[in-house]
């Protein structure tokens, strides 16, 4: 029998999203809208909605859904806010990102990860996303600052330059620390150079390029 994919996303939040204190409505909206099944790879359409990391190629990962939906939550997004993703994975972070915010910008190393966005992106008409292909840490320079970041790879600690680019006020999301037992935070741009933290949960996602731990020679 043929799944119902639209029964499942229903079922996806009320019975996995919603028990992991997402409670905020425009995002447990949009988690019910966005299709997840057309931003997987075919093989996997039938477990998407699953409480599983599902892997992407490149030794990158697609998010638990629990995990997207605090992802969202936490960045308190408006519909005129700009918003740079780091790690544009299938794209499917991105249309939620596209729903709830004003504009997104959002940047992957991998060309061939940007391209099966883009047409994902196209095909859910998400128009108000911007897709580059760059590598974050070392070579990305945007040429604004935002008022949310995500980034959707784990770095062991978070980057100078990704702070420079939040506006006062501005919120980041990432998780830091060191793999298994990372942290996810909200960092809060408070002006004048002030960072407000918040520790969120605690998660375990494949390191960001250049920003994993430096490895340590032991005798």
């Amino acid at each position: 029998m043929a799944m119902n994919f639209e029964q499942a996303r229903q079922n996806m939040v009320e019975n996995q999203v919603r028990p992991w204190e997402v409670l905020d409505a425009d995002v447990l909206e949009t988690l019910k809208n966005v299709r997840r099944e057309d931003f997987v790879a075919p093989a996997h359409r039938n477990v998407a909605f699953a409480d599983l990391t599902l892997p992407l190629g490149h030794g990158e990962v697609m998010m638990k859904p629990v995990i997207e939906g605090r992802v969202l939550q936490a960045l308190t997004l408006n519909k005129t806010d700009e918003v740079l993703e780091i790690g544009t994975g299938s794209g499917y972070l991105t249309a939620c990102l596209a729903r709830l915010a004003g504009k997104v910008t959002s940047i992957d190393m991998h060309a061939d990860f940007v391209e099966a966005a883009r047409q994902r992106l196209a095909a859910a008409a998400a128009t108000n996303v911007s897709l580059e292909t760059a590598e974050a840490v070392n070579g990305y320079k945007p040429t604004g600052v935002f008022d949310a970041i995500v980034v959707t790879g784990a770095v062991h600690t978070v980057p100078e330059k990704f702070v420079r680019w939040l506006k006062p006020g501005g919120r980041m999301f990432v998780v830091r620390g060191d793999s298994p037992a990372q942290t996810a935070v909200l960092l809060t741009h408070e002006g004048e150079g002030r960072y407000r933290e918040e520790s969120l949960f605690e998660t375990d996602l494949p390191y960001l390029a250049h920003a994993a731990p430096v490895k340590r020679f032991v005798l």
